[in-house]
């Protein structure tokens, strides 16, 4: 059997491929209610990407010819030498080129969250956390369905992933052990996502990408929690031997991410376009950018990798031993004394709000056409 690490039964695993256990008749009394308030919500926050009535893909025209979808800021090949090589012209179609790339990522990201948690459905032995697990499911499925509209409405298909994203989704959706699993993306990867759909909202320059990233944190919001009752209910009950396991694991993917997710390797497909050399562009970024501008960056509080690290922080997951890792970036005595409020949870409610109305009425519809008939 696989290390887990778990210590509650609400997440007992069975084999994936042990069928038989499921239809055990114990099995379906014996079910924890840890899950349900976020399970009841479900309905709330629910949203169709194919209606109109949440998000309208034809009524927000854009002209990314002459305009980009993120400012520009947000392009490092725009703040160094890469800029003087392009016309005004190639700078708006790089800079859109780069937003592609990065809303790729998120695009594989939803599928390697839909991908995790049918995985997890397949295995948890608690019907409370499977019905959890396949509610998640059916939300990633619809947040690939909104990402891929989008992308399809701006630029006709999405990248490739990036080898560091595809091998570490691999890795933690192939895992078997749970603990891989939840932290990895139901932490790590979510709460990265959150700071991303957070930095996005504020700063677009296109209604509609920011109603798209509205209406997935309302759902994203909600997974992250799933992860923080497993940290809550298991990281106090860890040995010293299994908390540096969970420990050491988490700062590796950190250390990945923060090196090698949106650098120009990962980017290179975007470059010959252009006629730059990935490599040539790796160095002018490098030249133009220090570690000091990285740690400036991470100041905001929705800056991607400071929410990663306020994460696994407030999940109990960081001690002296690897704090140092984190350290040597952000403030993390700072960081201790913030709420735990993941960034964009405040947009996440709102919309909330807004959903619970928009169904509300939909409801009442379907009601009054019932009675009709």
């Amino acid at each position: 059997m696989s290390d887990h690490i778990t210590h509650d039964p609400i997440y007992n695993t069975v084999d994936r491929d042990n069928f038989m256990s499921m239809i055990e008749v114990d099995r379906y009394a014996d079910r924890a209610d840890a899950f349900d308030q976020i399970i009841a919500m479900t309905r709330d926050h629910f949203w169709d990407p194919g209606d109109p009535r949440y998000v309208d893909y034809d009524a927000e025209p854009f002209d990314s010819e002459n305009e980009t979808i993120m400012p520009r800021d947000f392009s490092p090949e725009l703040n160094c030498a890469v800029k003087d090589r392009l016309d005004e012209r190639q700078q708006i179609q790089l800079a859109n080129e780069s937003t592609r790339f990065q809303l790729s990522s998120i695009l594989h990201g939803e599928q390697g969250a839909l991908s995790l948690s049918t995985s997890l459905a397949m295995i948890l032995r608690d019907p409370g956390a499977q019905e959890y697990a396949t509610n998640q499911a059916r939300e990633e499925a619809r947040h690939v369905n909104g990402f891929s509209r989008y992308i399809g409405k701006r630029w006709g298909t999405p990248l490739a992933s990036g080898t560091t994203l595809a091998n570490l989704m691999n890795e933690i959706v192939m895992a078997p052990e749970v603990y891989k699993k939840l932290v990895g993306m139901q932490m790590l990867i979510e709460g990265l996502a959150m700071g991303a759909f957070a930095t996005i909202h504020s700063k677009t320059n296109d209604p509609l990408l920011r109603r798209v990233v509205q209406l997935v944190m309302a759902d994203e919001a909600f997974h992250h929690r799933f992860g923080k009752i497993w940290a809550d209910k298991t990281v106090p009950s860890l040995s010293p031997e299994e908390h540096e396991k969970v420990e050491d694991w988490a700062a590796q993917c950190f250390q990945t991410l923060l090196f090698n997710l949106i650098n120009s390797e990962q980017k290179q497909a975007i470059y010959p376009q252009f006629g730059l050399e990935w490599e040539w562009v790796r160095g002018a970024i490098m030249e133009a950018f220090s570690d000091e501008d990285r740690r400036k960056g991470m100041t905001e509080s929705t800056n991607i990798f400071r929410v990663l690290i306020k994460t696994l922080l407030k999940a109990g997951i960081i001690t002296d031993r690897t704090k140092p890792v984190y350290g040597a970036w952000v403030d993390m005595e700072e960081l201790r004394q913030e709420d735990d409020e993941v960034a964009g949870s405040d947009i996440a409610d709102a919309t909330v709000d807004e959903l619970r109305e928009i169904n509300s009425g939909r409801r009442m519809i379907s009601k009054a056409l019932k009675k009709s008939a």
